[in-house]
């Protein structure tokens, strides 16, 4: 059984058609990498996945269930703007994902298990390298401090699919490394299935075991597999087959493009 899988999912707002006949499998344990220009419906596909929108047609299924309108414990998400709360410590920030998830309602836990919260917050914090700002308020933080203070957020309910939606975008390129080596770094300690979105190919080879290139003005009709074709990757580097996305091993075509420029 796949652990995600969509079926001909389609997504349009009125007459605009934004993605069309999409069909996908990926394994547990994946990691998946969205590039493609902007428009090309890859925040659209990352809000299907966390189930903050419903596709027009088609089904998303993950281990065999439909994903569920709105997100749940089973999957997480890290925007590119920092998605903490100012008015809460380090710490506090970290404990608030476990409060929602534990005590709905009134959004806090007591007792032992509060205190079970925040000894779990704090071996979050130093998992992502925080735990000497567990006292600090956001906007005392560094971007990549803030960052890695969001990872903690979304990691704390032990999510199965970690979905991250241009992560990395706002940050500095010596710090954006320094996040790359922490969330390949998660991912295969934590065993996690990962979808993220970047504008940024060269970081899609770096983090990816596999990639999908999203394009714009697409016709079903131009290609019989449909939008999306199973094969190499240097589609989308040197484009072969322009109507359709290109999906396949990132590793694969980092090695064939280093035959090619040899």
């Amino acid at each position: 059984m796949a652990f995600l899988e969509l079926d001909k999912v389609w997504q349009r707002y009125g007459d605009h058609v934004v993605l069309e006949g999409v069909s996908l499998t990926l394994a547990e344990r994946e990691f998946c990498v969205v590039v493609g220009a902007s428009g090309a419906g890859k925040s659209t596909f990352l809000k299907l996945l966390l189930g903050t929108e419903r596709p027009t047609r088609g089904r998303i299924t993950m281990q065999g269930e439909s994903i569920s309108t709105g997100p749940d414990g089973r999957r997480g998400v890290v925007f590119q703007r920092y998605s903490v709360f100012p008015h809460l410590t380090v710490l506090d920030n970290v404990v608030l994902a476990l409060d929602l998830r534990d005590c709905r309602w009134l959004a806090r836990t007591f007792g032992t298990a509060r205190r079970k919260a925040r000894d779990a917050a704090r071996e979050m914090l130093s998992a992502v390298g925080l735990s000497a700002a567990e006292d600090r308020y956001p906007e005392e933080l560094s971007g990549g401090m803030q960052q890695r203070l969001a990872f903690a957020q979304a990691l704390m309910a032990q999510p199965r699919l970690l979905l991250l939606d241009e992560p990395f975008g706002a940050l500095d390129p010596g710090i954006r490394s320094d996040m790359h080596q922490l969330v390949r770094r998660l991912w295969q300690e934590l065993g996690l299935t990962i979808v993220m979105v970047t504008h940024e190919l060269k970081e899609g080879f770096a983090l990816g075991t596999r990639l999908l290139v999203f394009r714009q003005g697409a016709t079903r009709s131009a290609c019989p597999r449909g939008l999306w074709c199973e094969g190499d990757l240097r589609f989308a580097l040197e484009p072969q087959c322009l109507c359709c996305s290109t999906v396949g091993s990132a590793g694969e075509v980092r090695k064939r493009k280093e035959m090619t420029d040899g």
